[in-house]
C-alpha cells in the first residue's frame, strides 16, 4: 500500500472546531504519520496537490442496517441471505461513494460482512455491527403476525435477518453472549415501542431493569457496551439507568431523560432522514399502513429532541437509520439537523463523536498521526456550508479508507 502526501490543505482535522490552511498530511499504508503546516519531504510517497480543497476524515454514521435491503422489514424472512447480503453490498459501496468510510450496523450485519469489506470481496465502509438486536416478546424486534401463537418458549424465534427474541434473565444473558460470541462489537437492545414494527405502541416499554443490566454487564465483560433503541423519556430513563451507554432516535426524550444522559455520560444517536424518507416515499415503497400511522408523532418530535439534548449536555452524534430503497437519502441527515445545529457540530457529530461512540477516538474521526488513513478531499468548506457534503458527485473529489483510493474524480495524483 503506497504513502500519499497530501499538499496544501485547507485542513478540517475532526479534533476542534476551526479549519486550518496550508496544511500537509502524510500516510503510510493504512495510517496517517505525520501532519504539519510546514512541507513535508517524503520523496517515497505519491504526492496529492490538494491545492486549497479541504481535506477531512471520512465521515462515521452510527446507525445504518446494511442488510435492510427492503422498506418494509417483515418481508426480509421470506429472502434468502444470499440474496440480502448481495444487496447489502451495494448499500455498503454506495455509503463509501457518499463519504462514509465507517458505519456502525445497528442490527442485521454479521461477521461475514465486515470481513468481506476488511478482505476486499466488496468495497465498503469499516464495519461495527451488532448482528441480531435482542428484543423481547412482543417487542420492536418481534415482527411475528398476531395470529401466530408461540408455543413454548420464543427465544430465538422470529425475523433472524436483524432481531432475536430473549426473554427473562437467563434467555438475555444468553442472547448476548451468543452476539458476542459471533463477534458483534456492541450489542443491541429494543427498549421501548417502534414505527417499523407491527405489535408495539410507541409509548410502552420493553425488557425490565433486570434484563438491561444483565445484558449490560456481559457486554461490559467484553469490554463493549450497548445501544438500546428508545423513544420515549420514560424509555430513556430505564435504560440509562441500566447502564446503556448509547441512545438510539430519542425524539421523545425530556428534559428530565435529557439530564439524566448527560450526567451519565450517555450519547444520543438521532436518525431524522429516515422517519423524512417514510414521510415522503414510505407508502410508494411498501412501508405498513400501521407503521405510517405511528410516524407521525416521532417525525413532528425529531428536531425538538436534538434540541433538549443540547441544551443538557449531551453528547450528539450521526445516524440515518434509512431502509431499502430510501439508503440514496442518508446525506440528507446534514440537511435536516442544520436547522438546529452548526456545521461545526453537525461535523463533529460525524466526527469524532461517532468515533466516542466506536470506542476508537485515536483512530477514527480525525487527522492525526496514529490514525487510519481515511480521508475525503471536498471542493468547498462545510465548516462554512455543510450543504457541500450533501453533493458527493460534485464535491466529493477524493475518498480514501485505510490508505486506499477509492475515488479521485479530479486526478489529484
Amino acid at each position: 500500500m503506497p504513502a500519499y502526501l497530501f499538499e496544501n490543505c485547507h485542513l478540517y482535522d475532526g479534533l476542534g472546531d476551526a479549519m486550518r490552511e496550508g496544511m500537509h498530511v502524510l500516510t503510510d499504508g493504512a495510517r496517517i504519520v505525520e501532519v504539519s503546516d510546514r512541507p513535508i519531504r517524503a520523496p517515497q510517497a505519491h504526492r496529492i496537490k490538494v491545492d486549497g480543497r479541504t481535506l477531512m476524515p471520512g465521515l462515521i454514521d452510527a446507525h445504518v442496517h446494511i442488510t435492510a435491503t427492503v422498506t418494509n422489514l417483515g418481508t426480509l424472512t421470506g429472502q434468502p441471505p444470499s440474496l440480502i447480503t448481495a444487496g447489502a453490498a451495494r448499500i455498503s459501496y454506495e455509503m463509501l461513494m457518499r463519504g462514509f468510510t465507517t458505519v456502525r450496523d445497528a442490527a442485521g450485519a454479521d461477521w461475514g460482512h465486515a470481513e468481506a469489506i476488511e478482505s476486499g470481496l466488496f468495497h465498503g465502509p469499516r464495519l461495527f455491527f451488532a448482528g441480531q438486536a435482542l428484543s423481547q416478546t412482543g417487542g420492536h424486534g418481534d415482527f411475528r403476525p398476531r395470529t401466530l401463537v408461540a408455543d413454548g418458549c420464543a427465544c430465538g424465534q422470529a425475523f433472524p435477518s436483524l432481531g432475536r427474541i430473549a426473554d427473562g434473565p437467563t434467555e438475555v444473558r444468553r442472547a448476548a453472549r451468543d452476539e458476542l460470541r459471533k463477534g458483534a462489537t456492541q450489542i443491541k437492545i429494543m427498549a421501548g415501542g417502534g414505527v417499523a414494527s407491527p405489535t408495539d405502541p410507541i409509548q410502552n416499554t420493553q425488557y425490565s431493569a433486570e434484563e438491561m443490566r444483565i445484558i449490560v454487564e456481559e457486554a461490559e465483560a467484553w469490554h463493549t457496551y450497548v445501544m438500546a433503541h428508545a423513544y420515549t423519556g420514560a424509555a430513556i430513563r430505564r435504560a440509562v439507568t441500566a447502564g446503556i451507554r448509547t441512545i438510539e432516535h430519542g425524539n421523545l426524550i425530556d428534559e428530565e431523560a435529557a439530564r439524566l444522559m448527560a450526567e451519565r455520560k450517555a450519547f444520543l444517536v438521532p436518525t431524522l432522514a429516515t422517519y423524512d424518507a417514510l414521510g415522503r416515499y414510505g407508502r410508494e415503497l411498501g412501508f405498513p399502513e400501521v407503521s405510517l400511522a405511528k410516524l407521525t408523532e416521532v417525525q413532528a418530535a425529531g428536531l425538538r429532541s436534538i434540541e433538549i439534548a443540547k441544551a443538557a449536555g449531551v453528547k450528539i452524534g450521526h445516524g440515518s437509520d434509512l431502509l431499502g430503497a430510501m439508503h440514496v437519502h442518508q446525506l440528507t441527515e446534514f440537511s435536516i439537523r442544520k436547522e438546529v445545529l452548526s456545521p461545526a457540530e453537525l461535523l463533529a457529530s460525524a466526527t469524532r463523536i461517532n468515533a466516542e461512540i466506536l470506542m476508537k477516538p485515536k483512530e477514527l474521526g480525525c487527522v492525526a498521526p496514529g490514525a487510519f488513513a481515511d480521508l475525503l478531499v471536498v471542493d468547498g468548506d462545510p465548516l462554512a456550508d455543510i450543504g457541500v457534503l450533501t453533493q458527493p458527485e460534485k464535491r466529493l473529489l477524493m475518498i480514501v479508507k485505510g490508505g486506499t483510493i477509492y475515488k479521485d474524480t479530479a486526478a489529484l495524483h
